[in-house]
């Protein structure tokens, strides 16, 4: 896991740790020295800590205009001891839905494994965003994640499905990967609406 590194491409367009108003504002990394671990397994030290011990993350970009963030993870995400979502909304989103952020992504690729509890912060975050006519959508979870996230019933509170997952994110430039998710979700909603 040492050598897997968040998504670099963007950088020329948003850098978390040079933006003022990120969590992650200021934060400097070694690029020599591992010392973040999820379990036995060193990760790469571009990968942000935010609380969890089996999760973390990288802002890859924001846009205020848009009121708009994209969010990689990688690890395992586990509700059930360590109430993972719990940090990711209270350390993150909620700070950057005091920026004014309401439409989320978050990338799962490297999510490897989800074990559910209640869904009360997941309806909570959408209760935030769906306030401001915002979304959060998941995009590339592995089956058997999605599959376990289904059994908590969180897909009434998140965006996601194989259109997502076919959406090629890497090869977009973040503000177009917001509008495609953007248009997407609108879309949706007009039709069940």
């Amino acid at each position: 896991m040492h050598d897997i590194e968040p998504y670099f491409k963007w950088r020329d367009y948003y850098v978390a740790s040079e933006d003022q108003r990120s969590p992650f504002y200021g934060r400097r990394y070694d690029e020599f020295t591992f010392r973040n671990r999820i379990y036995n397994y060193f990760i790469h030290p571009q990968w942000d800590y935010f609380g969890s011990s089996t999760i973390y993350m990288k802002i890859l970009f924001v846009d205020y205009e848009q009121q708009a963030a994209i969010i990689e993870l990688i690890g395992e995400w586990n509700d059930a001891i360590n109430n993972d979502i719990m940090f990711i909304k209270r350390e993150i989103v909620d700070l950057l839905q005091g920026q004014g952020i309401y439409k989320y992504i978050i990338t799962c690729e490297q999510v490897l494994n989800f074990h559910s509890s209640d869904d009360s912060y997941y309806e909570e975050w959408y209760e935030d965003v769906n306030d401001e006519k915002g979304w959060i959508c998941f995009i590339d979870l592995l089956e058997h994640v999605r599959d376990e996230m289904k059994t908590v019933q969180i897909h009434h509170y998140v965006n996601w499905g194989e259109h997502f997952d076919a959406l090629q994110w890497k090869s977009q430039k973040p503000d177009q990967l917001i509008k495609m998710v953007d248009n997407f979700i609108l879309g949706k909603q007009a039709l069940l609406g």
